[in-house]
């Protein structure tokens, strides 16, 4: 969720990049820099911290030209800082880029065995280093580009220049780029926020394509090296609708970012062929000397965790103990060395899971951080780090980052299952194909909003709800039930569907609406009761299964029917429609959706 900015024209281009760097704020970042060719080359500014410092930079150290590129960074490989901040140089290539490069340490190891020499800690400064090489070999810069995209296995969106030759150069796979087209001037940039206030007619660029920007015009060749034409779109955005992508709230855009969301976070870390599980940046633990597992986090994220237990206890036969952590540390927990510790947290901020992680070195328990911002204190100081690869999350209400942690915990589960050796090679593969699909099956629920916001219309005047599950699906009804409760300021309580006859039926009439979630899973027929004794004391039952046959569709007032995957994955497909009948519920009734009174994003205090 990094941010790239190109300019060829008439004009400044120092002032167009960093105003459009500037817009870019919004996406989140931990370093910008900028690019700008001139008479004596392309001269690099580029620093940790704000645009606004960049800015300051810059005009200590005028950056003289009309044609530059820029970039807002939001770390994925190697801290933020100066050095690692982008743009990166190579001879005379010089590189901006929004993605991952897997196969980045095989493609630096053989470069330097050619004599380049590498100064940064990221994956993308391979990438001017590799075309560099090729245009020491004697392609011209547009082959060299294409010859060195061949070998980058990866998602990437690229801008690209090379000193004294007049000329912008994109390339986007598996990451946004568009082409804005202006008065005798052409932008590049991954979001068309950036650029919004020059001009409103875009090329939104296809997976595989190459763009050439000169001032004489655009040339685009597709994968196979052939120049294609692209539709010039008009676009009327104001720049507030712009930061969003065209959706009213920062929220409901992230709660359609999560395909993308989860397969970045799967990138270069499963092989199905091989049924194995890559951890970059994580380095292996002596996993025989495990006896337990313990799981802390606040929130969402503790939902996401009680979903771990599931998974890690049905496959890996270990206990795992799930704390919420601003408990953790007043319960004189029974930590042993030896113990596993997970903690988890969108920001790598939150105050009580850092004291929680603390607590449990001092124990002698190996911590083990789950987290989506590089450089956080909870993932400096765990003994291990495993990111999430959500990009940004703005809307204080957590979606994204809830789905890309239960995949992260489903791939570590697989991680520890191959070598404790309780799972065949064959079973992981499996395992390993149906985790590829979830991307695929998230789309096809939203695909579904209409419906959903069909019945948020019919539901948003209650003033209770109840959301029951059984299993797996008791901890996703609870972040159901939270997800409501944070932005639409309508009570919500999430309960396992057999505490019903504990106390929770006490409250069932006609103005208490009940949610469940009932799946064709092994809880199956036992929520099926739950439901007729919800029917019988004339509740509204809002049906969410995996099923069109299911038992009780002709008796309940709503179904929605989702993709079926296996039953470690369902959290991520069934918490989907609770985010959006959350997200329209609260939209009708005009609350802050973004920014739900009494709420922060990051809980950094006790």
């Amino acid at each position: 969720m990094c941010g790239i900015v190109g300019y060829i024209g008439t004009k400044p281009a120092a002032d167009i990049v960093l105003d459009a760097l500037k817009r870019l704020e919004y996406r989140g970042y931990d370093s910008a820099g900028i690019a700008i060719q001139g008479k004596d080359g392309v001269k690099i500014i580029r620093k940790k911290g704000k645009v606004d410092e960049l800015k300051e930079l810059v005009a200590k150290t005028p950056l003289l030209g009309t044609i530059g590129i820029g970039h807002t960074r939001w770390a994925t490989h190697g801290i933020p800082s100066d050095i690692n901040a982008h743009p990166h140089r190579a001879y005379d290539v010089v590189a901006v880029h929004n993605g991952i490069i897997e196969n980045y340490v095989t493609i630096k190891e053989r470069l330097k065995e050619k004599g380049h020499k590498f100064i940064s800690d990221t994956d993308t400064e391979v990438i001017p280093h590799l075309i560099a090489n090729y245009l020491k070999e004697g392609l011209d810069f547009v082959k060299a580009v294409k010859e060195a995209l061949k070998e980058l296995r990866g998602s990437y969106a690229l801008a690209l220049l090379r000193e004294k030759e007049r000329m912008l150069i994109g390339a986007k796979k598996e990451s946004p780029l568009l082409v804005g087209i202006g008065e005798g001037e052409y932008f590049l940039a991954s979001d068309a926020p950036a650029i919004i206030a020059r001009t409103n007619r875009f090329i939104f660029l296809e997976d595989g394509d190459l763009v050439i920007l000169t001032d004489r015009g655009i040339k685009i060749l597709n994968e196979a090296g052939q120049e294609v034409k692209r539709e010039v779109q008009k676009v009327n955005w104001s720049p507030l609708m712009a930061e969003k992508g065209g959706f009213k709230h920062f929220m409901l855009k992230e709660i359609y970012e999560q395909p993308r969301a989860i397969s970045d976070t799967m990138l270069g870390r499963v092989s199905e062929e091989k049924g194995e599980i890559y951890f970059e940046e994580w380095k292996d633990v002596r996993v025989n000397r495990i006896r337990k597992f313990w799981m802390v986090a606040c929130g969402t994220s503790y939902h996401a965790c009680l979903i771990g237990k599931y998974i890690f206890e049905k496959n890996l036969k270990l206990p795992v103990e799930v704390d919420i952590a601003s408990e953790f540390r007043y319960r004189e927990p029974p930590i042993q060395k030896g113990d596993f510790m997970i903690l988890v947290s969108q920001s790598g901020e939150t105050a009580d899971t850092i004291a929680a992680m603390r607590e449990g070195k001092k124990r002698g328990a190996y911590t083990l951080s789950i987290c989506n911002v590089l450089g956080s204190t909870l993932a400096r100081d765990s003994d291990g780090t495993i990111f999430t690869h959500a990009g940004p999350e703005i809307g204080v209400a957590s979606t994204k980052a809830f789905t890309t942690q239960i995949v992260v915990l489903f791939m570590l589960m697989l991680y520890f299952a191959k070598k404790m050796r309780m799972k065949t090679v064959k079973e992981l593969r499996e395992m390993i194909f149906h985790l590829r699909k979830i991307p695929h099956k998230v789309t096809d629920v939203l695909e579904k909003a209409s419906l959903i916001q069909d019945l948020s219309r019919k539901y948003m005047n209650y003033k209770d709800f109840l959301y029951i599950g059984r299993g797996i699906n008791f901890p996703t009804v609870l972040e159901g039930a939270l997800k409501l409760k944070e932005i639409s300021y309508i009570h919500a309580e999430g309960y396992a569907a057999g505490e019903m006859k504990h106390g929770p039926i006490a409250l069932i009439d006609e103005k208490m609406p009940v949610l469940c979630l009932s799946p064709k899973d092994i809880t199956y027929s036992k929520t099926c009761g739950n439901i007729e004794e919800v029917i019988s004391r004339k509740g509204k039952v809002i049906l969410v299964t995996d099923t069109e046959s299911h038992e009780m569709a002709n008796k309940v007032e709503e179904v929605i029917i989702i993709p079926q995957t296996i039953y470690e994955l369902q959290p991520i497909i069934s918490v989907i429609p609770l985010q959006l009948f959350a997200y329209h519920v609260a939209n009708l009734l005009g609350t802050d959706v973004d920014q739900p009174r009494n709420l922060a994003k990051s809980v950094t205090v006790e």
